[in-house]
């Protein structure tokens, strides 16, 4: 009887799809709702002219693009989230930083853009709440639906080289 070899490629983890995407897609609905009030914020409450960001072409309204938009990059987080799971070690640490640097981007996309210095401003804000509510939720929805098969680093089964014993006491 040999000592079991560890994964040879890949992580090694049970994901359940479905519950990651019920999530994923909570997440757009959030994030869309998160971009209609700052939208709602920006130009009615404080009477901005929000600078617009790329945004995809969908809808009558500036409100309406960037919540279909906001959806839109939710689930493409989760995607990436999805594909991260299967084909990474520690997935939540490659998405963080992706969807971190893609909100980093959209935000200075937004500052760079025409209008007033307040109107930039107000856009690069809705865009860090937007990014920052996309990745916290997908982050957490992405902690909850992933279990690794062989937790941490991998160990032979307990046993294996006889009794597990603990360290002496030598205090």
């Amino acid at each position: 009887m040999g000592m079991p070899a560890p994964p040879s490629s890949g992580p090694n983890r049970i994901v359940n799809v479905r519950a990651l995407w019920a999530g994923g897609a909570a997440s757009a609905v959030v994030a869309a709702l998160v971009a209609v009030v700052g939208v709602i914020i920006c130009e009615d409450v404080l009477d901005l002219e929000m600078v617009p960001p790329p945004l995809l072409p969908i809808g009558w309204s500036l409100a309406v693009q960037y919540a279909v938009t906001s959806a839109f990059l939710a689930l493409a987080a989760t995607g990436l989230a999805h594909l991260l799971t299967m084909t990474t070690p520690r997935p939540e640490s490659f998405l963080s930083w992706i969807v971190g640097l893609a909100t980093v981007v959209g935000v200075a996309l937004s500052l760079a853009g025409s209008g007033s210095r307040a109107d930039r401003f107000a856009t690069a804000l809705v865009d860090l709440v937007i990014g920052l509510c996309i990745l916290a939720l997908v982050r957490s929805v992405l902690v909850r639906t992933t279990q690794d098969v062989l937790p941490g680093p991998w160990r032979p089964p307990p046993g294996q080289y006889g009794p597990v014993t603990p360290p002496p006491d030598t205090w």
